[in-house]
């Protein structure tokens, strides 16, 4: 297996195998729901279009992170097509907070 490993001010961190397995499975997984992504960046189209959109990428990055793992703890399965699209309507509902908090 590739190892990933870190530079910070010349000292080298190797990231720990079972974390490093974790994050290409996690890598594989978001690649398998590229559609929820796109329909994530479609419904948020004020968002889209700023100069902040890293800002705010990683805010919904987050948000759909713990939006995912909540289902997968809290319900025990993946969220279905009815709670993704409400998870949407209250990011599309509160965008314009989005928008005023990240000037």
């Amino acid at each position: 297996m590739l190892r990933l490993f870190l530079m910070l001010d010349d000292s080298i961190y190797i990231m720990n195998d079972k974390l490093q397995e974790i994050i290409e499975k996690k890598i594989d997984a978001t690649f398998d729901r590229i559609d929820e992504i796109d329909k994530i960046v479609e419904s948020l189209d004020k968002l889209s279009v700023q100069n902040n959109a890293f800002a705010f990428g990683i805010i919904i990055g987050r948000l759909y992170n713990s939006f995912f793992y909540q289902c997968r703890r809290i319900l025990k399965r993946d969220p279905t097509e009815q709670e993704f699209s409400e998870f949407l309507q209250i990011l599309k509902t509160r965008q314009s907070e989005f928008l005023r908090k990240f000037k």
